[in-house]
């Protein structure tokens, strides 16, 4: 069995609502085991046999749909995939608040053209490297609830589907997921 973490994006943040309970049954009903959810934001965590991210997401994001009329993009990580994030941040050894250091999952690594066209919204002080599937971010002078390099602006420039979790998220995704 491998452990992995489904990544909802946009649940409980606005008027998406998902009780966690819901969430865990279905992940559950889906033929998962020892199904826990983290926090109230659409993070769950789940063994099932090893399977490709994009098919867990799939199953997870019809269910939902089906049973609960709610459709929200799912991303998976494997324990393995969390673990190498948390190891390959960039910035981690530069600041010590969580808040100010985040992950954006991506559904797909973007295409060069489009890295290589990705900046900082004009007047933002903010660092970030794309890496494969993620962007690591780093907002030295605040958190994330300002600025404009958000999930939407990284989808339009990008091309691909994105839902950040912060630093302190993203460690304990890493470890509820280790195995």
């Amino acid at each position: 069995m491998t452990r992995y973490a489904a990544l909802l994006r946009g649940v409980n943040v606005g008027s998406t609502r998902l009780a966690m309970a819901d969430l865990r049954r279905i992940v559950t009903d889906l033929g998962h085991s020892d199904v826990k959810t983290y926090l109230q934001s659409g993070n769950v965590v789940f063994s099932s046999p090893p399977t490709k991210d994009d098919l867990l997401a799939e199953g997870i994001a019809r269910k939902l749909a089906d049973e609960l009329d709610l459709r929200v993009p799912v991303l998976v990580r494997s324990g393995d995939e969390l673990a190498a994030v948390a190891a390959a941040s960039p910035y981690a050894g530069k600041q010590d608040d969580p808040t100010r250091m985040l992950v954006a999952f991506l559904s797909a690594a973007p295409s060069p053209a489009r890295v290589k066209e990705l900046a900082a919204p004009a007047g933002e002080n903010l660092e970030f490297t794309v890496d494969g599937r993620e962007v690591h971010l780093h907002f030295p002078d605040g958190g994330y609830g300002r600025t404009k390099f958000t999930n939407a602006h990284l989808e339009k420039k990008l091309g691909v589907v994105a839902t950040t979790r912060n630093w302190k998220s993203v460690l304990a995704l890493r470890d509820l997921t280790a195995g």
